[in-house]
């Protein structure tokens, strides 16, 4: 009677917690919220300062005694406070816009492969930040559900989620995964590649952000139109500022050997693959969600190299965000998906 009543005064709330943003779906307004899951701590008071975009201004300009962090590494929470921290501003800004009294239910996406103990994190991070019931699911199977694949179908399906801390690899059949492979080669590790590269190449010294805005602006993976820009930094030989011009080509070049270990891991999936599933696979084609999807010409490498036609699907960012949205509206039809410590189902 309770969970009835509690329908039409509380919010449902589905959360892609990422490495690097975290994005919320409230049931009825769509994606709302698309933040950097990044935080800003005063470190004398223990008062968060700020969360997501202004938190991520702050980054490497902070004085001594405030503390930008990043509360999740690779998929995984990092420091269990600041996360707690994040949820709760993220769940109260959701609630707010639409002004229910209840708390409410989440669903929240987590990487392929992760264990018990991190599962178990992302579930209490949710429940102290204010949420009445967690439900937790896999990050690749809540995207293909947003790109609506038919995953409870007698059919092979294959995903490549590419998010900032991991890629969640899975071959997905009959409301399950059948392959999977969670690998660190995402868009933070591009990041650093380039921030080595340029230290090595050009003597230079780059921070993250910084990083970040030449592979959006001019990163590939496949040569095709020449692009420049200048990007400044600290010049390690005389400790100066300095300029330099960089172009697509140093880009492709500071990435290779990482895309290289994606389509590697890309390779080990399918060589484990029962065959029927495989020639699903090829009939039908690889899918290419999150934010590491927009990267200039990957989906053609990957055609090139496996032999397989591959897609990357329109709004690939919000693909895990929209499969949780698409999972709350009927809880008990996905209900063989989520994975444990979840707060118990409604009766049918």
């Amino acid at each position: 009677m309770f969970k009835n009543f509690y329908k039409y005064i509380s919010n449902d709330i589905g959360i892609d917690l990422g490495t690097s943003n975290t994005l919320v779906y409230l049931k009825g307004h769509g994606i709302v919220i698309n933040e950097p899951s990044v935080v800003a701590v005063n470190i004398k008071t223990n008062q968060v300062l700020a969360v997501g975009a202004k938190a991520k201004e702050m980054l490497g300009r902070t004085p001594g005694h405030i503390k930008a962090v990043r509360p999740l590494v690779d998929g995984v929470i990092s420091d269990f406070e600041v996360t707690e921290e994040m949820l709760t501003y993220l769940i109260n800004k959701a609630d707010k816009l639409s002004k229910k009294l209840g708390r409410p239910r989440v669903v929240v996406g987590v990487p392929s492969g992760s264990t018990n103990v991190e599962t178990r994190a992302v579930y209490d991070a949710a429940r102290s930040a204010g949420a009445r019931d967690v439900y937790l699911v896999e990050e690749p199977m809540a995207a293909a559900i947003g790109v609506r694949l038919p995953i409870k179908e007698a059919v092979g399906s294959m995903i490549i989620d590419i998010g900032g801390g991991t890629t969640d690899i899975a071959v997905i059949s009959l409301s399950g995964i059948v392959k999977s492979k969670n690998i660190k080669i995402a868009g933070d590790k591009l990041n650093n590649d380039i921030i080595t590269y340029m230290r090595d190449e050009f003597k230079i010294l780059i921070g993250e952000t910084t990083a970040e805005m030449v592979k959006i602006n001019i990163g590939s993976v496949l040569p095709g139109e020449y692009m420049e820009t200048e990007v400044r930094g600290r010049d390690l030989l005389t400790g100066l500022p300095r300029e330099v011009i960089v172009t697509d080509s140093d880009v492709r070049e500071a990435i290779l050997s990482s895309v290289r270990e994606l389509i590697e891991g890309v390779k080990d999936v399918l060589e484990t693959t029962p065959p029927e599933i495989l020639s699903d696979i090829m009939h039908r084609g690889i899918v290419l969600t999150g934010g590491g999807a927009l990267l200039s010409g990957l989906d053609k490498l990957l055609q090139n190299v496996l032999k397989i036609p591959v897609y990357v699907v329109d709004d690939p960012l919000t693909a895990v965000a929209r499969g949780a949205g698409i999972i709350l509206d009927d809880i008990l039809f996905y209900q063989e998906i989520l994975i444990g410590n979840q707060d118990e189902l409604p009766p049918k």
